[in-house]
């Protein structure tokens, strides 16, 4: 009986009396702003308990011995499980209560964090952070579900777009908190424990706060409310879909999902080929300190605030809901910076510093772009497991960009290993301008 509470508290909530039409507008004004708190932060709680290990990593090889291959091993188990879990645990979110799964992945996440330091050998660490890569798939569907259902098609691009910023928020306290955590007390596991702490209260408060759908608190659906109803293949907006038809119906038949997904690959090569080697790299060829190199991924994290503020609204308001062109110039324009970053030589910090910046300006309009995309071609009951398509393939890129960039700078150095990261932007562009006109809404327009 307990497991069977348990399990119906997953369910999607149900709908309760609706509200008298005097009191919607504000209590609808009050939950959008309590909603996009809750799911900013508690996203922004994932990163604590995901990018801290980027910080770590000088750390892993040089006092427990291991190899570049190691830490690219060891971090790739994440985004292996990650990506699986994204897809997989999608389609279950597709189906549950946001306010319950979110909450629920990210105290698991934490509670994995507390065990790390205590594992005895390099395969333990690889199982247990590809555990942690499980329960990080937690995070995003349920936001994708809860953004849909309490925003409106014609504000979608600039809403999640400010909701993205949790990336960049989480992201840029992730190396700050791990980074000075070892500083203060002396060792790498303080890393994963102290960033664990807080992703637990952060877990507690999205129990607290979070909310399923407007109906569940007695507001209209978020069509009725803005008057904006979008094109779509589903007949009742507000039926719950089974795991088969949001999978075969819905998802996996779209040809345009399966362009988005490859060119996601790429465009994580990117992301994480430069982020997520950016401490090692700036330490070891650059010559900076780990809290310099930490800073300057922070940099990179504040830099795609402004950058993914701009696609979202561009995407919106200049290109009519068309996410592509956007993507196009960004990819274009990222290829240059890396550049830059790659051949700048030794001791010219601010140069490289203004090379992280513009790169963490334009890469993240893509990552949150190619989301955005995902759920406009379904219908808002299968958005996590759309976007959890796009997702798995991305993150089969984060895991080239970790194993794939470890071992070839490991044996032809980082030359090739910039290379590399630069012909997979390159072929992203490709990819996007097939789908330069998708979603184009002034073919539907009211």
């Amino acid at each position: 009986m307990p497991s069977a509470s348990l399990l119906q508290l997953y369910k999607p909530a149900p709908f309760v009396e609706r509200l008298s039409d005097d009191k919607v507008d504000d209590e609808y004004k009050r939950y959008r702003i309590q909603i996009m708190s809750t799911i900013f932060v508690g996203y922004a709680g994932y990163y604590l308990v995901r990018s801290n290990i980027n910080v770590a990593k000088p750390l892993l090889i040089s006092e427990l011995g291991l190899t570049k291959g190691d830490v690219g091993l060891l971090a790739s188990a994440l985004t292996i499980a990650y990506g699986l879990s994204k897809f997989l645990m999608g389609n279950v979110s597709d189906r549950s209560n946001p306010r319950y799964f979110l909450a629920t992945g990210l105290i698991l996440s934490g509670v994995v964090n507390l065990a790390f330091g205590f594992l005895p050998s390099l395969y333990m660490m690889v199982a247990f952070w590809a555990l942690n890569g499980w329960f990080q798939g937690m995070g995003w569907p349920p936001c994708g579900r809860t953004m849909v259902h309490w925003f409106s098609d014609r504000e979608r691009g600039t809403k999640m777009a400010i909701w993205n910023l949790a990336h960049n928020v989480g992201g840029m306290l992730a190396p700050v908190i791990a980074s000075y955590s070892i500083a203060m007390c002396g060792s790498w596991k303080s890393a994963f424990f102290v960033p664990a702490v807080v992703s637990i209260i952060i877990g507690l408060l999205v129990f607290i706060f979070m909310r399923d759908t407007p109906q569940s608190v007695g507001l209209p659906p978020i069509e009725e409310y803005k008057n904006d109803y979008p094109k779509t293949t589903a007949e009742d907006r507000e039926k719950e879909l089974s795991g088969s038809e949001i999978l075969f119906k819905y998802v996996l038949n779209n040809k345009f999902l399966w362009i988005f997904a490859a060119a996601n690959v790429l465009v994580y090569i990117v992301r994480y080929g430069v982020l997520n080697w950016a401490p090692t790299y700036l330490t070891e060829v650059k010559g900076y300190s780990i809290t310099d190199s930490a800073w300057q991924s922070s940099l990179y994290e504040l830099a795609g605030i402004p950058g993914m503020l701009f696609c979202g609204w561009a995407s919106d308001k200049l290109f009519h809901g068309r996410r592509s062109p956007v993507m196009v110039f960004s990819m274009s324009l990222i290829a240059g910076a890396i550049m830059l970053y790659w051949l700048n030589p030794k001791g010219n910090f601010v140069v490289d510093t203004i090379a992280l910046l513009l790169i963490g300006f334009l890469i993240y309009g893509p990552v949150m772009l190619i989301g955005v995309a995902a759920c406009d071609l379904v219908p808002k009951k299968a958005v996590g497991t759309a976007a959890g398509l796009t997702g798995l393939f991305g993150y089969l890129g984060a895991t080239a960009a970790e194993l794939g960039i470890g071992l070839i700078v490991q044996h032809y150095g980082w030359n090739v290993g910039f290379i590399s990261i630069i012909t997979a932007a390159i072929l992203s562009i490709a990819l996007l301008a097939l789908t330069w006109n998708v979603h184009d809404r002034r073919e539907h327009a009211a």
